[in-house]
């Protein structure tokens, strides 16, 4: 895909009218070519064997498949189109389990057209989409505050070495340390090492606040 290509989107949602929404404001934006839509997980990973989106934005609650078991059919397939989930004030519990599995950001659903569009258009250049007040409620969920440090006190530039950022890549897809050190080739101890090197930096206790952290700040 080159710059001046239309970014492909796959639209994966079983209500009509969330569904309809967002491919008609995809469409108006003039930069972005819907090329589905599916109304459930099993439809749309049979699409994708004729398709190759650069892009699926994905609700998470659907029939026969839904969006986590599609984050993680995906998950063992060689490099799959990033995925936004599509979600609700009450997904949280979900977007956690989406972060999880490999989602690289969420949308909510009453999203307006240009926050749409720059969501896509991040994700489709490797970035990641995250809303802060969406970020504070997953927080919120996983109980007290870190110890480490104080949300206002985490520094808002983090330094980190290629090996972190590529553990720290695979903490986000959801890989142990144990698989982390068989696809990297290392001890496990040194694994241990490197993920205790990124909460300290991150200024978080556990790999969840890791991965929300790490989107948020766009470190992978």
């Amino acid at each position: 895909m080159t710059a001046a290509d239309p970014i492909r989107v796959l639209v994966v949602d079983d209500q009509t009218i969330v569904r309809d929404g967002i491919v008609g404001l995809l469409r108006l934006s003039g930069r972005i070519d819907v090329i589905g839509a599916a109304d459930d997980g099993r439809k749309a990973l049979e699409l994708l064997k004729i398709e190759r989106p650069d892009v699926i934005l994905l609700d998470l609650r659907m029939p026969v498949l839904d969006g986590i078991a599609v984050l993680h059919e995906l998950g063992r397939r060689e490099d799959p189109p990033p995925c936004l989930v599509l979600t609700t004030f009450q997904d949280d519990e979900q977007v956690l389990q989406a972060l999880r599995a490999g989602a690289r950001g969420y949308l909510l659903k009453d999203v307006s057209l240009d926050d749409l569009v720059a969501a896509v258009e991040t994700v489709a250049a490797g970035g990641s989409m995250v809303f802060s007040s969406v970020t504070q409620r997953l927080l919120d969920r996983l109980g007290a505050p870190d110890p480490v440090a104080a949300p206002t006190d985490l520094p808002v530039h983090i330094e980190l070495t290629t090996r972190e950022r590529e553990v720290l890549r695979m903490l986000v897809g959801g890989f142990s340390n144990k698989e982390i050190a068989s696809a990297m080739h290392l001890a496990p101890g040194t694994v241990k090492n490197h993920v205790s090197t990124l909460l300290a930096k991150l200024g978080v206790r556990d790999r969840t606040r890791a991965v929300l952290r790490a989107l948020e700040l766009d470190l992978v």
